[in-house]
């Protein structure tokens, strides 16, 4: 059932909300994960990784729920739909790993934020976890950046529950 016009826009606007600061969160997230790989200070980069898993868990994890939330509400109250055109279900399909990976990529950041880090970071023990965030995050943010693509030009084409939707019944 449609949603009224204003609920849709009110809708639409908290799901552009979170959606945009989704990637400016990573984007924090990336250049904090990059000065902490190439920090020669092992106390200054286990403070970024520290601020970095509050960056995750205060920002990130939460607006990844609710871009996800607002989006499918988004999609159920308008014509769109949840499963009518190919481009919301690329967005699903982009969306959902993506906040499954980034639940699942939490514990590196808790390891290097964890303060028996310091020294694992000092001798060069946890480098490769460190490479792993910068990773992470720079594909997050491509990910995101196809999500938005996405949403911007909703290229065409109705997947087949939404092309019987739009014949008329048989008399």
């Amino acid at each position: 059932m449609p949603m009224p016009p204003r609920l849709r826009k009110t809708a639409l606007t908290v799901h552009v909300t979170t959606s945009l600061g989704w990637l400016g969160a990573v984007t924090a997230f990336l250049a904090v994960a990059v000065a902490g790989l190439n920090s020669t200070d092992p106390a200054r980069a286990h403070a970024l990784y520290l601020a970095a898993d509050v960056i995750t868990w205060a920002v990130i994890v939460p607006l990844a729920l609710a871009s996800f939330t607002t989006g499918v509400i988004q999609s159920l109250g308008t014509t769109w739909g949840l499963i009518r055109h190919w481009w919301v279900i690329a967005k699903l399909v982009l969306t959902i790993p993506a906040t499954g990976l980034l639940l699942l990529h939490t514990q590196p950041i808790g390891r290097l934020a964890d303060p028996t880090a310091t020294t694992m970071i000092a001798a060069g023990g946890l480098h490769g976890m460190q490479v792993q965030l910068v990773a992470d995050a720079a594909a997050a943010i491509v990910v995101l950046l196809a999500a938005t693509a996405l949403a911007v030009f909703k290229p065409r084409g109705l997947t087949t529950h939404g092309y019987r939707r739009t014949r008329p019944a048989p008399a």
